[in-house]
C-alpha cells in the first residue's frame, strides 16, 4: 500500500526522534536498547521515505548525521581533517543493480565501460582513525559525529594490530588509516563470562564490548581487553599510494595493518552478488560479527567525481543481510502525539526474540495501516525487524471472528481536543495546536535542538519543567528567561553557575543563524536543508515572509521565485503560506523577531566566476550527468536552478536545448556550452 505525503512527513518526524535517541545510546553511552540490525532498519525506513519524498527531508534526519556529537566525554576531542562518513545501505539484489546503474548514470559511462567494484565483509565494530606523521602514530580518534571524535591515542597503543610506526616503501609524510576496532566472538564470550564472575556489567554484543573497551578514560582498562583492528580505508593524506581503492588497501596491508580476508575486486553486479552470497554462507563460522558486505568503486578518480550526498559517499554502499521474523501477541495499541499533532499508533508486544534481539514495540504507522492489517489487542501477529522497515507487524495470524474492529481515537489523548484527518490525508491530527501540551513542548524542544538554535542547558527535562511552571509558552519566552533568574535559582538542582551558563547560552543566540531559526519554528515541510535553501535565496526572514504571503495571494512571480529553488515544491509554498496566514503564528513570529536579530544569511562561496550566481543547465550533457553538473555548480558557490528567469545569470546549453535557451535569449542571459562550463570548473581548481 502506498503512503501519503502527510503520513510520510509525520513518520519521518517520529523516525528522527527515535534514531536520535538510539544514536545517543549507541555512540555516546555504549548502552543500546536495540541491535545494530534493528537500528539499520530504522535508518532504512527513513531513507526509503526520503527517496520517495525528497522534499520532506528533515534537518534532523539520520541521512544528515554521522554517529553522535561528542559532548561530555571524559576523553579529549579531535576534529577530523577529513570527515568520517557513514554508508548508505542496500538490502536487495535489485537495489545493488540500481546503485551500480546510478554510478554509471552519474559518470555518464557507456554501457560497455566496465566498472570495477571492491567488495569486502562489513565488520561490526567501532570506527577509528589513526593519524601517522613521518610514519609515526601521533593520534587516534573515534568517528564521533563525523566531524569531531574522541581522542583514544593512549588506548590504541594496547591493540596489537595497530603499528606504532609504519615501515616499508611509499610511506607518506601524512597518512590517516581508517578502520574498525572490534572484538572476536570468542573473546567477547570470555569477557562477558569474566564480567559475570566479577559481578560487572555484561555487554550486549561484541561491538558494544569493543566500543566500551576502547572509550575508557583509563587506558589500563583497555589494555586488559582483547581488542583487534582492521583497516578499510583512509582519511587525510599528503600522498595517496595508488590510483585504485584496491591498490591503496594492499599498500596499507603492506604497512602492517590487517585488512578483510574477503577483500576482492569484482567487475560485474553478478560477481558482486556472488561474493555477497559466499560471505553470507561463511558468516556463521567467522570468528567475528559482520552485518553485510561493503562495495566501493575501485577507481579513485571516479570516487572523486562521484563525491558525497549528506553523510555518505555516492561511490560506496553497504549490502546488508536480510530481515528476520517471529510470532508474538499484540498486547496493546498506544497513541503517541507528535510535534505536529499527528496521532501515531504504537503496538506493544509480548516480548519476542527476533534474530537474537528482544522486540517489544512495533510501529503501526496510522489508522489505515491498522485497518489494513485488521489488528486488535490480543491478536497473534508476525513481526519483522531489519530489512525494509523498523520492527513492524507483517501480518495478522488471528482468524477473522465476530470481534469489533479497533476504533482509532477521535480525541487527542493529551489534551482532549478533537482529532481529525484533513481531506486527502490518512494522518489523524490533534486540532489543539499550541494548547496541546504534547505539541507545545515538543515544538519548544525542537526549537532549541542542536540543528535549530542549539541552546545549551535547555534539555527536555528543563523545558518540561519550565513549561509546567508557565514560563515557556512560545519560542520568544526563551529570550525572557533572564527576567526569571532568581526564580530559576530557587528551583532544586539549580546553582549560580548552571543558571549563568543557561542564560549566557540564550543570550548568545540573540543573533541566530536565520536558516536555523526558520527550521526551528517547525513549519511543515521546512526541514534543515529546505530552510537553508530558502535563506540562500531570500537572505532575510522578512523577505521570505513577504514572498510566501504574496504566493498564497496568487502572485505568480512570488510563486515562481520560491519554486525555482532547487528541491522546493508546492508543498513547501503551501506550508509557508498557511503558516503566515494563521494569526497566532504571525503573533509568535513577530514576538520572536522583536527579541532576536538574525543577520542576513550569506553563504560563503569559493572564488570562482560563478560564485553567488544562478546557473541553469539544459539540453543533453555529454561528458557528465545533470546531477554531477549541479554538484559542480554548488561546489563553485553557484545556485543550480531548474528554470530560467530574470534572476538567472548563466545558461549552460547542451545539444537539444529548447525553450530554456529561447527564454534565455529573450532575457539577454549569458549562454555557454558544456566545454565553456568545463573551463570554468577547471579554472576554479
Amino acid at each position: 500500500m502506498g503512503i501519503s505525503e502527510a503520513d510520510a512527513a509525520n513518520e519521518l518526524m517520529r523516525l528522527a526522534r527515535q534514531i536520535a535517541k538510539h544514536d545517543r545510546l549507541y555512540h555516546a553511552e555504549d548502552d543500546p536498547e536495540i541491535s545494530d540490525q534493528e537500528y539499520d532498519a530504522l535508518v532504512r525506513r527513513n531513507a526509503e521515505l526520503e527517496t520517495q519524498f525528497p522534499h520532506l527531508v528533515r534537518d534532523d534526519s539520520p541521512s544528515k548525521k554521522v554517529g553522535h556529537a561528542v559532548s561530555s566525554s571524559p576523553l579529549g576531542k579531535v576534529t577530523h581533517e577529513v570527515r568520517m562518513m557513514s554508508l548508505d545501505n542496500g538490502f536487495s539484489d535489485e537495489e545493488i543493480h540500481e546503485w551500480v546503474a546510478r554510478v554509471r548514470r552519474f559518470l555518464s559511462l557507456p554501457d560497455d565501460e566496465p566498472v570495477a567494484i571492491t567488495a569486502e565483509d562489513k565488520i561490526d565494530g567501532l570506527s577509528c582513525s589513526l593519524r601517522y606523521e613521518s610514519g609515526k602514530l601521533v593520534r587516534a580518534a573515534t568517528r564521533g559525529d563525523g566531524q569531531v571524535g574522541e581522542d583514544v591515542t593512549a588506548n590504541v597503543a594496547y591493540i596489537a594490530d595497530i603499528p606504532q610506526e609504519l615501515s616499508g616503501d611509499n610511506v607518506p609524510d601524512l597518512f590517516e588509516v581508517r578502520g574498525e576496532v572490534y572484538m572476536s566472538k570468542q573473546d567477547f564470550a570470555a569477557l562477558n563470562a569474566a564480567q559475570h564472575e566479577a559481578g560487572g556489567k555484561l555487554f550486549a554484543n561484541p561491538r558494544n564490548a569493543a566500543a566500551g573497551s576502547l572509550r575508557q578514560k583509563d587506558a589500563s582498562v583497555t589494555a586488559r581487553r582483547p581488542l583487534r583492528f582492521w583497516a578499510y580505508g583512509w582519511g587525510a593524506a599528503s600522498e595517496v599510494p595508488g590510483d585504485t581503492q584496491h591498490a591503496v588497501m594492499l599498500q596499507i596491508e603492506a604497512w602492517g595493518f590487517p585488512v578483510s580476508p574477503f577483500l576482492t575486486v569484482t567487475n560485474s553486479v553478478e560477481d558482486m552478488l556472488a561474493h555477497y552470497a559466499e560471505i553470507g554462507r561463511q558468516r556463521p563460522d567467522l570468528p567475528y560479527e559482520i552485518d553485510g558486505v561493503v562495495y566501493k568503486v575501485d577507481r579513485l578518480d571516479w570516487q572523486q567525481r562521484l563525491g558525497f550526498v549528506a553523510k555518505a559517499p555516492r561511490w560506496a554502499l553497504a549490502h546488508k543481510f536480510p530481515a528476520e521474523q517471529a510470532e508474538t501477541t499484540l498486547e496493546a495499541i498506544d497513541i503517541q502525539v507528535g510535534r505536529t499533532g499527528k496521532l501515531t499508533p504504537v503496538g506493544r508486544l509480548a516480548p519476542v526474540m527476533v534474530g537474537g534481539v528482544t522486540v517489544t514495540n512495533v510501529t503501526l504507522h496510522n489508522r489505515d495501516e491498522i485497518a489494513r492489517l485488521g489488528v486488535r489487542p490480543g491478536d497473534r501477529v508476525v513481526v519483522q525487524r531489519a530489512g525494509d522497515v523498523i520492527p513492524q507487524v507483517v501480518r495478522n495470524l488471528t482468524p477473522e471472528v465476530e470481534r469489533e474492529a479497533y476504533l482509532f481515537p477521535d480525541a487527542c489523548p493529551e489534551c482532549g481536543s478533537e482529532a481529525v484527518a484533513e481531506e486527502s490525508e490518512v494522518d489523524v491530527r490533534c486540532t489543539g495546536g499550541l494548547i496541546c501540551p504534547a505539541q507545545r513542548t515538543e515544538r519548544l524542544k525542537h526549537f532549541v535542538s542542536r540543528k535549530a538554535l542549539d541552546i545549551d542547558g535547555l534539555g527536555e527535562k528543563t523545558i518540561d519543567q519550565f513549561f509546567a511552571l508557565g514560563w515557556l509558552e512560545s519560542p520568544a519566552d526563551i529570550f525572557r528567561l533572564k527576567d526569571r533568574k532568581d526564580a530559576i535559582l530557587a528551583l532544586e538542582g539549580w546553582q549560580d553557575k548552571s543558571v549563568d551558563n543557561l542564560l549566557a547560552s540564550v543570550e548568545n543566540k540573540r543573533e541566530p543563524d536565520a536558516a536555523r531559526l526558520l527550521f526551528g519554528l517547525g513549519i511543515r515541510h521546512v526541514g534543515e536543508v529546505t530552510a537553508r535553501d530558502l535563506m540562500k535565496n531570500f537572505h532575510e526572514l522578512p523577505a521570505l515572509r513577504q514572498a510566501a504571503e504574496q504566493a498564497r495571494a496568487g502572485d505568480e512571480d512570488a510563486l515562481s521565485e520560491i519554486t525555482s529553488i532547487d528541491g522546493v515544491g508546492g508543498a513547501v509554498v503551501e506550508a509557508l503560506g498557511d503558516f503566515f496566514h494563521e494569526p497566532h503564528n504571525v503573533e509568535v513570529w513577530e514576538d520572536l523577531l522583536s527579541l532576536v536579530s538574525p543577520p542576513p544569511y550569506i553563504v560563503e562561496t569559493l572564488d570562482s566566476p560563478v560564485a553567488g550566481k544562478t546557473v541553469v543547465f539544459t539540453g543533453k550533457l555529454e561528458t557528465m550527468s545533470r546531477d554531477e553538473a549541479k554538484a559542480q555548480a554548488e561546489r563553485l558557490g553557484a545556485k543550480a536552478a531548474g528554470s530560467v528567469s530574470a534572476k538567472t545569470d548563466l545558461l549552460v546549453a547542451g545539444p537539444g536545448a529548447g525553450s530554456k535557451l529561447k527564454k534565455a535569449a529573450e532575457l539577454g542571459i549569458e549562454v555557454i556550452d558544456e566545454a565553456g562550463w568545463a573551463e570554468i570548473v577547471a579554472a576554479a581548481g
